[in-house]
């Protein structure tokens, strides 16, 4: 029999929960991807019309999450919708994909940029990103398996590092005014107007991608049923804010053609303004953000990993909470050491971040998809459960979502092509364990009848 101390609590507030969010989603992809909207753009309008129209298609699937997270509050998120919706199959499934492909594709992605940085300072020899890559896993895994508010308290710092540098960003831009930047290159043979449009999007979306990992948080965020809209709709309202403020400098300070053309958009524009130290405080700037995007990632990752021990005997180390730290230690351990070995992974081929896109995308876009769809399943299934929030113009809303998520997931396939292989190989070596966890699942599902 569980006790309560088995179990997260509800310790943070609707402002924690929104800084652990943002960070999660505002790291390194908007010093990378505007460059990239920017060449599938004609005009700045337009270009800025995308940014817009990636906060609208995350509102949309905001909406749909509040009313799964308000109705099913659990620190397993979108597991436990799946589960809940379709049985323990694909549910096991995206836990198995999560643990080892999804989060920690993510982290070790992230890991791999914060030492491509680091390794520009400080080299350490053949394998120095690499290097930085173990260290800083080891680093922010200890750190959170001390307690939520020591991973808390970290978040907030870089948080408000990485707010304040973008706001000296803006300033910088500000002060330069419009800029007289050549026109966007001629491409030889320019893009369908459709598939220009469509690439823009799918940059723009991946940027904004992990809003998400706010249904993890369900079980730990105070009165959840009021207070989990606020912390979908705020942290989309803030990113949304941020991403058109950023954007508009860049083009305001290097205009559309430099922005298209820049390798490194925002360091090109601190060294307009301010020179190469400019330059060197940006690369800086793009280190905390991803650091802050790792943290808030690691943070979110384990509680599937606990969920998934709670629900499946076989993995039932995962699913012991700390009650000391507030934290799934034995989660945020083995979380850690599958990103390690994806550092491996990524050391031995051509270029680690990219390995990881590759690894995670489309396995990533098909389970949101599912996610999407359990919306429908519950609605049908579960009439009389009590939801605080109900998605509005249902079922146009969550049917838009799903077409989203759709459009994500074919996106990525072409994107990745061979490179997703991997990827879905080890979600399919989930399959080789399914019936030992499904004979476990009913185990455990048992046990907790008798408790109840």
């Amino acid at each position: 029999m569980t006790t309560a101390s088995d179990h997260p609590r509800p310790t943070l507030s609707v402002a924690d929960a929104i800084i652990i969010i943002v960070g999660v989603v505002i790291g390194a992809g908007i010093f990378r991807t505007p460059s990239l909207v920017a060449a599938s753009s004609s005009s700045v309008a337009e270009a800025l019309l995308f940014w817009l129209g990636g906060g609208v298609v995350s509102l949309i699937g905001a909406l749909c999450y509040a009313e799964l997270t308000t109705a099913y509050p659990h620190s397993g998120g979108e597991y436990h919708f799946m589960t809940r919706a379709f049985g323990p199959t694909p549910g096991f499934l995206f836990a198995w994909a999560r643990i080892t492909v999804i989060q920690t594709g993510s982290i070790a992605m992230l890991a791999f940029i914060i030492g491509d940085y680091l390794a520009d300072i400080l080299p350490l020899g053949a394998y120095s990103s690499s290097h930085y890559a173990a260290l800083s896993i080891v680093i922010l895994t200890v750190v959170n398996t001390l307690g939520i508010r020591q991973g808390k308290w970290m978040q907030q710092i870089l948080m408000a590092a990485l707010v304040l540098g973008l706001l000296f960003v803006v300033a910088v831009g500000l002060s330069l005014g419009a800029a007289s930047a050549p026109p966007p290159p001629s491409a030889s043979a320019p893009l369908p107007r459709f598939a220009s449009l469509g690439q823009g999007m799918i940059f723009v979306l991946l940027t904004y991608g992990g809003w998400n990992e706010a249904a993890y948080l369900s079980a730990e965020v105070r009165n959840v049923r009021g207070n989990m809209v606020k912390v979908l709709l705020g942290s989309i309202a803030a990113i949304t804010a941020v991403y058109l403020a950023v954007n508009w400098v860049l083009l305001q300070g290097l205009g559309l053609g430099g922005v298209a053309q820049s390798k490194a958009v925002a360091a090109d524009l601190m060294r307009v303004g301010l020179g190469e130290n400019g330059a060197r405080f940006i690369s800086l700037l793009i280190a905390v953000a991803v650091i802050s995007t790792m943290n808030a990632t690691i943070i979110t990752g384990a509680r599937s990993s606990y969920a998934l021990g709670q629900d499946f005997a076989m993995f039932g180390m995962l699913g012991r909470w700390r009650m000391r730290s507030g934290t799934p230690r034995n989660a945020l351990l083995v979380q850690g050491a599958i990103a390690l070995l994806l550092i491996l992974l990524g050391t031995g081929s051509r270029g680690g971040f990219e390995t990881m896109v590759e690894y995670t995308s489309p396995v990533f876009w098909f389970f949101v998809l599912l996610v999407g769809c359990s919306l429908f399943v519950l609605r049908r299934r579960e009439p009389a459960t009590t939801r605080p929030f109900r998605v509005p113009l249902y079922p146009v809303t969550p049917l838009l979502f799903c077409a989203a998520c759709g459009f994500m997931l074919y996106s990525s396939l072409a994107y990745v092509g061979r490179g997703t292989f991997f990827g879905v190989a080890v979600l399919l070596a989930g399959l080789l364990l399914l019936q030992r966890a499904k004979t476990s699942f009913q185990v455990r599902s048992a046990a907790k009848g008798d408790d109840e």
